[in-house]
């Protein structure tokens, strides 16, 4: 069974989607599970991991009922407010549905010291109690704050979205190289291969400028810790659904057959408690 790891949907409006500025005008528009269904039949994908894209509760329970219409959509990663003494409430409802296995929140929109904050990790640390998954959504300025947030919950497992975000545009591999070998070595954070695309150039990259943050995160991970993702509908400002597959495809094209299972699949099931066919 192969899985994308990371995608979203949304109706768009301009005053819930502010962050879809000029350069991104191409996804200005809805894009709900039908759209979703024809891309990932097109390129043999099983199933799907939704990720939030508004920080609502509203948001997280769209997520849920699109999940419970749409086989396809094997889980979702929500938005809950872990700052909020009453985020166990919360998290006691939206639990009774099953399909919810990850919470994330936009850190890489927040201020220095964010991770580090008492009332964040004291949500953080429901999370693991109610069994869910912590999807870490970084700029790559923020991997040694993170590094230090990871090592205060050393039973929560992690999934490191977008490799952190690599400076690709600039052609820079350091710190970020050295920084994510050093998040990689907490053996409870995994990795998505995902958003590299929109790192870059949109019009200019390359798989040759592509390829060397893949083997780092491989390098890092290894095959058991790294799974793929499209970042579809925002990857489409600079890659269709099926080039970046493609891409990925390529990137692993020396790695065994069991290798390339674990990487498209067996390892986001794995990560996020899902069900996965031998």
């Amino acid at each position: 069974m192969k899985i994308d790891a990371h995608h979203h949907f949304w109706k768009y409006s301009a005053a819930q989607y502010e962050w879809i500025g000029d350069a991104l005008s191409v996804i200005r528009r809805d894009f709900l599970p039908p759209d979703l269904e024809k891309e990932i039949r097109a390129a043999g994908i099983d199933g799907v991991i939704s990720v939030q894209a508004r920080q609502t509760l509203e948001e997280t329970r769209w997520l849920l009922a699109m999940a419970a219409q749409n086989d396809f959509i094997k889980g979702v990663v929500g938005w809950v407010p872990l700052t909020n003494p009453s985020i166990r409430d919360e998290l006691e409802l939206l639990c009774d549905d099953p399909r919810l296995r990850a919470v994330r929140h936009v850190v890489q929109g927040e201020s220095d010291g964010y991770l580090l904050r008492n009332d964040f990790n004291a949500g953080v640390s429901v999370l693991r109690e109610m069994g869910l998954v912590y999807d870490l959504l970084i700029c790559e300025r923020q991997l040694p704050e993170a590094i230090r947030f990871v090592d205060q919950h050393p039973d929560q497992i992690f999934v490191l979205d977008h490799l952190a975000k690599p400076l690709v545009k600039e052609n820079r591999h350091d710190p970020w190289r050295q920084n994510i070998k050093e998040l990689a070595r907490r053996e409870n954070v995994y990795c998505k291969v995902s958003g590299l695309v929109t790192e870059a150039d949109f019009d200019g990259w390359t798989e040759a400028q592509l390829q060397p943050y893949f083997e780092t995160a491989l390098e890092a991970f290894g095959t058991q810790r790294l799974m793929f993702g499209t970042d579809w509908p925002v990857c489409l400002v600079a890659c269709p659904y099926r080039g970046w597959y493609d891409a990925v495809c390529r990137f692993a094209a020396s790695l065994s057959s069991e290798e390339k299972t674990s990487l498209f699949g067996r390892v986001a099931a794995r990560a996020y408690g899902l069900h996965y066919p031998e």
